[in-house]
């Protein structure tokens, strides 16, 4: 697979949201704003960058038997430096986005590209991999943001641009699941159209 490829596959054909339904819990949980969907899309990305790139080098020295404990360990050393970071230099988001942060670990898409790529391929390969999956993650999670903001509060980033209330299901719960089904819908519109 070429490298374009390989970088590509992450925003369309293999979009952790859209198409492989992974990590909708902080999906559904931060959208409620662009901001707070690109935080912890950015948030994401550095750590799948960075843990693929410590599991493809160290994948060699890792028995069989801790190989998902260690990658653990590895991802919870990421999300921890990204957590610090975060409450030192923006604290409005990281409290925006809570608990969140945390649950970094736990999150398939991170655990996963480590197990199904980091571990299997070279260096290069697998960071280019988190750089394309962990962005084409931050895409999702900003359009699902920003349009449940646009509808929701009438504004963009925090910029108002329609006076007046929004409609309030769509900074609530149920529309976190309305406006993520029809993107989903249009998201495979687009995939079946360049297929």
């Amino acid at each position: 697979m070429s490298q374009w490829k390989n970088f590509s596959k992450g925003f369309f054909k293999e979009n952790a949201v859209f198409v492989l339904f992974l990590g909708l819990c902080p999906t559904l949980g931060v959208t409620t704003s662009a901001m707070n969907g690109l935080g912890m899309g950015l948030a994401t990305t550095f750590v799948l960058v960075m843990s693929n790139l410590v599991v493809s080098i160290v994948k060699s020295q890792i028995p069989d038997k801790v190989r998902i404990p260690s990658f653990i360990v590895i991802i919870a050393s990421f999300v921890t430096m990204v957590e610090l970071v975060m409450q030192a230099y923006v604290p409005a988001l990281f409290d925006q986005l809570g608990l969140f942060i945390p649950l970094i670990v736990v999150n398939c898409i991170v655990l996963g590209r480590a197990e199904a790529f980091a571990s299997k391929n070279t260096v290069f390969s697998s960071i280019i991999d988190g750089l394309g999956m962990g962005l084409g993650f931050a895409m999702a999670l900003t359009i699902l943001g920003g349009v449940r903001e646009i509808l929701g509060s009438g504004s963009i980033f925090g910029f108002k641009f329609i006076h007046g209330d929004g409609m309030l299901v769509f900074v609530l719960a149920p529309g976190a699941f309305i406006v993520l089904g029809y993107l989903i819908v249009l998201i495979n519109k687009i995939n079946k159209k360049t297929a």
